[in-house]
């Protein structure tokens, strides 16, 4: 009896918590505001309680900078992908601004913040609890990497990319065990993609409910208010201002 308790304590609760945390999320991302806001708090408390009030849990998170001197090299390949995609970008005349003059450093800091939180969620959250339930680490980082891309329908652009950046993300945890560098690379990859594809693609970074309600107003400079923030990665970024080219935006 004790074993079998054992067994399901140590492989069975993890999965467990992942499912109703993972299904919270997809329900508050499909949730109207004012409800998604305050639903989001109260997601947010749950995960760092679950994670620091269970002794288990909190004795598996890794929040120490020991491999962050080691995985600086992540970083700057970050840099220089996100500079020639920029490149690229500014070539196509794609290249636009996500902010409202003068809320530049308070959406700019915010969104790192979050990209942070993000990391923390994907892999002091799921990939620590799925690597307690499965026998393989490689089951673990595709599982955590396709919830993370999950919560990002319907929007195609961020699927894919958190798709391919959860399994390298999770794969680089298990080298380094820093999710420091990961938050810093998150959010010069999520800036990158607000900058460089235009918001009719991406839908100013919205997924769920949000996504679907976008509706951009055509003109020469095209702008975009945001009335509802659900996307995980655009909680933060409200109210985003775009410029496209006058060939892109001309009917």
């Amino acid at each position: 009896m004790l074993v079998v308790q054992d067994a399901l304590r140590k492989h069975a609760l993890p999965l467990l918590e992942v499912a109703f945390t993972f299904a919270f999320i997809v329900f508050i991302l499909w949730m109207p505001r004012p409800q998604q806001g305050w639903l989001s708090l109260i997601a947010l408390g749950w995960i760092l309680g679950s994670s620091f009030l269970v002794r288990e849990n909190r004795d598996a998170v890794e929040l120490g900078i020991s491999g962050f001197r080691r995985s600086l090299w992540v970083i700057a390949t970050a840099l220089v992908l996100a500079s020639i995609e920029i490149l690229i970008a500014q070539h196509e005349q794609t290249l636009h601004s996500p902010f409202v003059n003068g809320v530049v450093r308070y959406r700019f800091s915010g969104y790192v913040i979050w990209s942070f939180v993000q990391q923390f969620i994907l892999q002091d959250y799921f990939l620590l609890r799925f690597l307690r339930a499965f026998r393989k680490p490689s089951w673990a980082v595709v599982t955590s990497a396709t919830l993370f891309a999950l919560a990002h329908l319907p929007n195609p652009v961020l699927t894919v990319a958190t798709l391919l950046w959860g399994v390298v993300a999770c794969t680089l945890f298990l080298r380094y065990r820093d999710i420091y560098s990961l938050g810093v690379v998150h959010a010069v990859f999520g800036l990158t993609i607000a900058v460089c594809v235009p918001a009719a693609i991406h839908h100013n970074m919205r997924v769920g409910l949000g996504y679907l309600r976008y509706h951009p107003h055509h003109a020469k400079v095209q702008r975009s208010q945001i009335d509802q923030s659900v996307s995980t990665d655009a909680w933060v970024m409200a109210d985003a201002a775009i410029r496209r080219s006058e060939r892109q935006a001309r009917p």
